[in-house]
């Protein structure tokens, strides 16, 4: 594999973003392959023209666009006029009748990513953000941490791309997961230790070899494609956001994304202002953010991951922080459940809507079934 080199292309017309800001002391920096403030260490985030986008897009020119996440590229941090698109995203929300009846919960919908494309993976849609922002700054080598998902989908869009590809995933990871990421014909380099260790090892490999790894030094821009989900959700409900969104918490990232989706719909005028609260949903075996918010603290205590629930295992989460002051300001709330009752979750979501998903969603189906419980038990 070749070393990549860093290089800057001509910035497009059509793109909205302005740079990276530092969301803990406000430091400005240039939309480069970047993730960590030099002067307070914080985390890098992609900043925008919303005046820009506010006048070019509408809900109509949204609607005449792909029918994949890039029908909201203006909300994206891409120069190409030519994204690199696989089909990902406009994934289906389904209205779940018979669990909301088995739950007794009035109206219940289910964001179903586990068809998203390629890969039945939400994380397609954070890797096709992350690769066409690393074409565009020159990698020819591509790579990730992963616990299974991101490798399958870095993977499968690096080949579509033409980049080449290396993965590090932890040697303990389900033979399926490791299968899925094969296919491709990838590099895998398997790792001993958990996530959290591998990702360690990622961080001084981006420095040594300068390769694009997407949830490192390209983090800031793979983290921006978890908005689209949020979009999507606003969009498929007639324009006009939810109350109320459970999700799975891994490192928080996807958690505030979609917040921060619906926060830029609201400021450009695409859709109305309204309380929605914000709920996650995390494994006992690995739940360092519910731990925090169940004991009211503003920082989050790593801990050692020990659960089935390996796609959502991050032990030291790089946005927990910033999922517990969401949940809290939106009074939401953050509960974690065992090992038995995810699987609970799994079999719930299939035998009542079809749709069977992996660890992460009977996860959150768990939490969902754990509340209702206690909101319908005699006062």
């Amino acid at each position: 594999m070749t070393q990549a080199t860093e290089t800057h292309t001509s910035r497009s017309t059509a793109a909205t973003f302005t740079g990276l800001k530092c969301k803990e002391c406000g430091s400005e920096y240039e939309a480069k392959a970047i993730h960590v403030c030099e002067n307070c260490f914080g985390p890098l985030e992609v900043a925008y023209d919303y005046a820009q986008i506010r006048r070019t897009v509408t809900r109509e020119s949204i609607q005449a666009g792909p029918n994949s996440i890039w029908r909201y590229r203006s909300f994206l941090p891409v120069d190409s006029e030519s994204p690199i698109d696989v089909g990902t995203g406009m994934t289906p929300l389904l209205q779940a009748n018979r669990l909301a009846r088995r739950l007794g919960i009035k109206r219940l919908f289910i964001k179903n990513d586990a068809v998203n494309m390629p890969t039945l993976s939400f994380k397609d849609r954070v890797v096709s953000v992350a690769l066409t922002r690393a074409r565009e700054l020159g990698f020819s080598t591509v790579s990730c941490a992963s616990t299974g998902n991101l490798a399958n989908s870095t993977a499968a869009i690096a080949a579509h791309a033409g980049l080449d590809c290396c993965v590090f995933i932890p040697s303990d990871l389900e033979a399926g997961k490791v299968l899925g990421t094969l296919i491709y014909s990838p590099t895998v380099m398997a790792v001993h230790g958990n996530y959290d260790q591998v990702n360690r090892l990622c961080s001084e490999v981006a420095n040594t070899h300068g390769w694009g790894f997407v949830n490192i030094n390209l983090r800031p821009y793979y983290s921006e494609g978890s908005k689209t989900l949020g979009y999507e959700v606003a969009e498929q409900l007639g324009w006009q956001l939810p109350d109320h969104i459970v999700a799975p918490l891994a490192s928080g990232s996807l958690f505030t994304k979609i917040y921060k989706g619906f926060q830029e719909f609201v400021k450009v005028g695409l859709v109305d202002e309204k309380p929605v609260r914000f709920s996650g949903a995390q494994a006992e075996g690995c739940s360092p953010i519910a731990k925090a918010f169940e004991e009211g603290r503003d920082f989050i205590q790593p801990v050692k991951p020990n659960t089935i629930a390996k796609s959502i295992a991050i032990g030291n989460p790089a946005d927990g922080v910033y999922a517990l002051d969401i949940a809290r300001k939106t009074n939401g709330n953050i509960e974690s459940v065992n090992d038995q009752e995810i699987i609970e979750g799994i079999k719930l979501l299939a035998e009542t809507e079809g749709i069977f998903t992996e660890t992460a969603g009977g996860t959150t189906i768990a939490v969902l079934k754990s509340w209702s419980k206690r909101a319908n038990q005699p006062r």
